[in-house]
């Protein structure tokens, strides 16, 4: 059975999440149990307080609704750099059904983060996979894209 996706406004949605400092067969199932329920929604990324875990997890599918999917992981996620030329695209959330708002965020980002076995990763990302994984670790601090709207 696929976990529940919680919404706005359980308070899960708003907490700080702890960091992950163990890596094991929990935290793979903890994944595998993320991806189910981020496909079933169907979205292309969801973290882990999302599903009532307040651990610094989250993953992401950016290209499995158009082509192949591309499955990753993201344990205790930072972001290094971000471009300071802004982009603003229509995001929704899969906590906050039947909304879409615009959010202004950087087109391009560097992130650091640990995989499943805690080896640590850097990487730069642009557009759609900027804005998903922007949107996804700022879930692990409480923020939504709510927060960030702009007013019409």
């Amino acid at each position: 059975m696929t976990r529940p996706i919680l919404e706005m406004p359980d308070p899960a949605l708003r907490a700080v999440c702890a960091p992950v400092t163990t890596f094991d067969a929990d935290l793979a199932d903890l994944t595998e149990e993320m991806f189910a329920a981020m496909y079933a929604a169907p979205g292309r990324g969801l973290a882990a307080p999302q599903i009532g875990v307040l651990s610094r997890v989250f993953v992401t599918d950016v290209t499995w609704k158009t082509g192949a999917g591309s499955p990753r992981v993201f344990i205790n996620a930072e972001i290094l750099h971000v471009d300071l030329a802004l982009a603003v695209n229509e995001e929704s959330c899969l906590s906050i059904p039947r909304i879409t708002v615009a959010v202004p965020r950087p087109r391009t980002v560097r992130m650091r983060w640990q995989d499943l076995q805690g080896v640590f990763h850097a990487e730069a990302f642009a557009d759609s996979a900027a804005v998903i994984v922007q949107h996804e670790r700022d879930h692990l601090d409480g923020i939504l894209c709510t927060d960030y709207a702009t007013l019409p």
